[in-house]
This record gives structure tokens, sequence and C-alpha cells, in this order.
């Protein structure tokens, strides 16, 4: 029994339908999958050699190359001064893996660096991240001697997605009242660092707990 289908290459024959990238773009991979299906080796294939010169037709009356590459290189510039986890927590991650993954990824960033804000020792905090399920963002969370931090875009809406409070020890899960602020605060580590200080009472430098000495 073969899997190969006709229309493929009655698209290659005739793309004039396909006038723009999304749709080539779709033909192409529509047409690789049929070679997979009908175990056709697709590098050889004649219809999708045939829509991949179409797509090039279909970018002929794009800006050059030189055009092109300076604008790629001023939207790399614009964002990485752009947090990404703004635009994150405006869009939202849930069912989307790729933007979840990236979501925890640059949390995990921010609270490194407020934690560097903070003047927190090294080994007097931990960062945890949960992910837990599709659905949901899951949180990620700083937990130090005496403050706890979790960012996450739960069900308390816009300009709540960070709560904080004081604790005794990082034994200490439940603390004092809580505290909130917005992501865009979180992406301001140092401006960050000072509100919880004032808020919560910390000492200019949050010292890491007593250890004992044998």
């Amino acid at each position: 029994m073969t899997y190969d289908v006709a229309f493929r290459y009655g698209q290659a024959l005739d793309p004039s339908a396909l006038s723009t990238i999304g749709t080539t773009l779709h033909a192409i991979h529509a047409a690789i999958t049929d070679c997979r299906n009908a175990g056709i080796e697709v590098e050889t294939d004649p219809a999708v050699i045939l829509l991949a010169r179409h797509l090039m037709q279909v970018c002929s009356d794009r800006p050059a190359d030189a055009e092109l590459r300076r604008e790629c290189m001023a939207r790399i510039a614009d964002l990485r001064n752009r947090p990404m986890l703004k635009t994150l927590a405006l869009r939202g991650v849930a069912y989307d893996e790729p933007a979840k993954r990236l979501f925890h990824s640059e949390g995990r960033a921010a609270m490194r660096r407020l934690a560097d804000a903070l003047g927190l020792e090294e080994g007097s905090f931990d960062i945890r991240s949960n992910k837990a399920g599709p659905a949901v963002s899951g949180e990620i969370t700083l937990h130090a001697d005496m403050l706890w931090v979790q960012f996450s875009l739960g069900p308390f809406g816009p300009d709540r997605e960070v709560c904080f409070r004081k604790v005794r020890d990082r034994q200490d899960h439940i603390g004092e009242r809580n505290h909130w602020a917005s992501v865009r605060e979180l992406v301001e580590p140092d401006r960050f660092a000072e509100r919880i200080r004032r808020d919560l009472k910390l000492p200019a430098s949050v010292p890491a707990a007593p250890r004992l000495v044998a």
C-alpha cells in the first residue's frame, strides 16, 4: 500500500495560489509530511523542491538582505532592552510549554538578580522553581533566612504577580503578612530590593542566619 498523494505535485506544478510566505510554508510543510508518510526522501522529492523554489519567488519583492539584517539587529537590541518577563506576564504561559519554559528560566534569573540586589550571601537563600500543571504558570520562589518572595501568574490579577513576606528562617513557609508587587518591580531589582527592605523592615544588607561552629 502506498500513502503517496497527487495533491502536492499539482500544487508544485501550479503554485499561483500560494502568494504569501505563510501559505507557501504551509504547502511545503504539508508536502514534507506527505513524503514522510509515504516513505519518500524529502531532499529529492520534486514537489518539495519546486515549492521551496517558489518560496524564493514569493520573497523576491521583499527588502534586500542588508536591510533585513539591520532590522533584525535593531529588533534584537530592542528586545534586550525590554524584559521578557513583562511580555510573558501580559500574554500568559498556560498551555504553552516553550513560553512556560522561558518564564521559569527568566524568573529564576530575575530572582538571582534580586538576591544580589538584597545583598544576600551565597548559601543563605534558595531559589526554587515549580512548573505545576499545563493550565498554570507555576511559581519561582526565593526563600532566604529572613524573607520569602514568590513570582507567579496566578488568579490575583495584574500588578500582583509577586508576593513577598518576612519569615523567621528557611524552614518557615508561613511567615508574616503578605505584601504584593508587580512584575514591573521585579525586573528593576535595585528599586524592588529597597521596597522589600522598607516594607519588611529589613536591614540594609540581609544577613545570613548564624551558623553553629563545632
